[in-house]
């Protein structure tokens, strides 16, 4: 049973609601009304609010500004076919961000804490949950050091924050990536399965280094050897070849993936053969070559299911099929779809209802 905690709510005395545009919305720059915070300090987590969504206030000693000290995770919440809120597995992200927190020395929230304050906050945001197609309310937890102290060592105070933002599509079109063999994302004994924000600045780079080559994302490759197929951009990736459903094994340098475990557990039902195991470059580039590879993409929170048309490597680029209707990411995606909007029963108790 999870918990009860005492939330003090502030609302906003007016709402930004009316000045949105929900047809024309860019994933990530428009916020709510509220944000639900908690601070951790004397050794507890206490003071849980709703606030106005608003700017926040610390030193310029901070330890989060100059150590990193911050963990985060991205979930969806969508409006039901006869207008409730449905949340698509949060249950996953609040272990998910315990995980990272062990990793990165901070302390763990309860599920109470968790999940009783995303559910106050929706329900105060509700009208902030858009339900035109291929939309949805972006949700972000995270916590973060608040130690005024630039000594190395873990942060004693910590803030842990969600916010919401409504959102469309976050990629239009399908991706042209590349093989990074250069770079790395991870290491063995790194913080790769953990969603700590340090990781996501070393990717900028070398994906700009892509992007002035003209593609859009990096298809990240193991950092020992670049021998071996890992994520690509922020998600993870899939590859049909032939009957089978291919993607990398998660591990201390793959990030365990909600929408990857969902479309894992679905092919599977479908009757589909998976691989999950180490992928060598040798061997999708040789699939590529010979045109055996019916699809790639990638699968994330924020993305959803990401086609790719293109594939390149340091020598080649390779074009792969167009995508169908009856193509499996395309099965896949509606399927996710229906059941995230409630148009399909929910069989495998995925969605929580707000």
């Amino acid at each position: 049973m999870i918990e009860t905690i005492k939330i003090n709510i502030k609302p906003v005395s007016t709402s930004k609601l009316s000045q949105i545009d929900f047809n024309n919305i860019d994933f990530g720059k428009v916020y709510s009304d509220h944000m639900y915070i908690a601070d951790y300090y004397n050794g507890s987590w206490q003071d849980f609010r709703i606030e106005p969504y608003d700017m926040l206030s610390f030193t310029p000693g901070s330890a989060i500004l100059h150590y990193g000290q911050s963990v985060f995770e991205g979930l969806k919440a969508y409006r039901g076919e006869s207008g409730e809120i449905l949340v698509f597995r949060p249950e996953m992200n609040f272990r998910r961000i315990n995980k990272s927190a062990v990793r990165m020395c901070i302390p763990e929230v309860t599920e109470g804490i968790f999940m009783e304050g995303l559910t106050e906050l929706l329900k105060l945001d509700k009208n902030w949950v858009p339900d035109l197609p291929n939309t949805s309310l972006y949700i972000r937890p995270y916590i973060f050091a608040l130690d005024e102290y630039i000594g190395i060592q873990p942060s004693k105070n910590y803030k842990f924050i969600i916010f919401t933002c409504p959102v469309g599509p976050y990629y239009s079109k399908p991706l042209k990536v590349k093989i990074e063999t250069e770079f790395s994302r991870a290491v063995q004994g790194g913080t790769g399965y953990a969603k700590a924000a340090g990781n996501y600045a070393g990717s900028l780079y070398p994906a700009m280094l892509a992007q002035q080559k003209g593609y859009d994302q990096l298809i990240w490759t193991d950092g020992a050897t670049h021998q071996f197929i890992e994520e690509a951009g922020t998600m993870n990736i899939m590859f049909v070849i032939g009957d089978k459903l291919l993607t990398a094994n998660t591990g201390d340098t793959v990030l365990k993936g909600i929408t990857r475990d969902s479309v894992l557990t679905l092919a599977r039902e479908w009757g589909m053969e998976v691989e999950e195991r180490q992928i060598p470059v040798t061997e999708i580039v040789e699939a590529l070559q010979k045109g055996e590879v019916q699809e790639a993409f990638g699968v994330g929170t924020a993305a959803t299911i990401a086609n790719i048309e293109l594939i390149g490597d340091d020598q080649n680029d390779y074009s792969l099929p167009s995508i169908k209707p009856d193509s499996f990411s395309s099965k896949i995606l509606k399927e996710l779809d229906d059941i995230k909007t409630g148009k399909k029963e929910d069989e495998h108790g995925w969605i929580y209802k707000i």
